[in-house]
């Protein structure tokens, strides 16, 4: 099982990495190593299938879920692959902060038929990677998931591309997760070091298993690396 730990430097503060893609702004550090780690443990995570659908949750707020998204989406497109980021947290959605776009149309759009998929689909600044914003945030996000239009839509999207990345809302604060955990092929909790409670965990676990959701592992955000770590002597101290 894919379990993974996303190292920080001592002195920096949470906010300062909050929506930042560190992946491209600094490919040589410590961080984006982690990364193209976690995307590594992802193509082996299931060796004899083709892996083209991952769900991005955590069990509460504020863990690094959209950050963690976001960069392993950039690592993919990295490595060659026509990646989709789709922003599914129509409650908060933040991908449209990440990438500096525009958030009019989006996903909610696409689930309403309000719009067709080639509108709505956005470049960013990475070669290879789309993105579908979250539109504006409609008052049934969960009955939106859930639909027959999102079973359609995400086959779709299949065949346009290599890897499908969705960021869903948390876990333990509705059910969008849950749904949607159920739709993809793999699903990834991102739990945030020092914060995250032991019982949400085995709460936001237990929820996937019932969804029937294949977990492929945990993320475990911000977690301290000391200097004298065996990473920073080999890889050296780029942010």
């Amino acid at each position: 099982m894919l379990k993974k730990r996303i190292f920080k430097k001592k002195k920096q503060s949470k906010q300062s990495v909050a929506r930042k893609l560190v992946t491209e702004t600094s490919p040589k550090s410590v961080v984006s190593e982690q990364f193209r780690t976690i995307r590594t443990n992802i193509n082996f995570s299931m060796p004899d299938h083709d892996l083209k659908s991952i769900l991005f949750t955590s069990a509460t707020p504020g863990e690094g879920k959209s950050t963690a998204s976001a960069n392993t989406a950039v690592v993919f497109a990295q490595e060659g692959k026509k990646v989709l980021l789709v922003d599914a947290d129509m409650r908060k959605p933040t991908t449209h902060y990440t990438f500096s776009r525009m958030n009019a149309t989006g996903l909610s759009n696409l689930l309403t038929r309000q719009w067709e998929l080639e509108d709505i689909i956005q470049q960013t600044d990475t070669e290879g990677l789309d993105l579908i914003t979250s539109g504006p945030i409609p008052p049934n996000p969960a009955e939106l998931l859930g639909s027959k239009t999102m079973d359609v839509l995400i086959d779709r999207l299949k065949e346009k591309y290599d890897m499908i990345i969705f960021d869903a809302p948390p876990v333990l604060s509705v059910t969008d997760a849950q749904i949607l955990s159920n739709k993809a092929e793999g699903t990834i909790l991102v739990l945030n070091a020092g914060t995250t409670e032991k019982e949400s965990v085995l709460k936001a676990k237990e929820a996937l298993v019932s969804s029937q959701a294949n977990i492929l592992g945990t993320i475990l955000n911000n977690f301290i690396l000391q200097k004298d770590h065996y990473y920073y002597q080999y890889y050296g101290n780029d942010e």
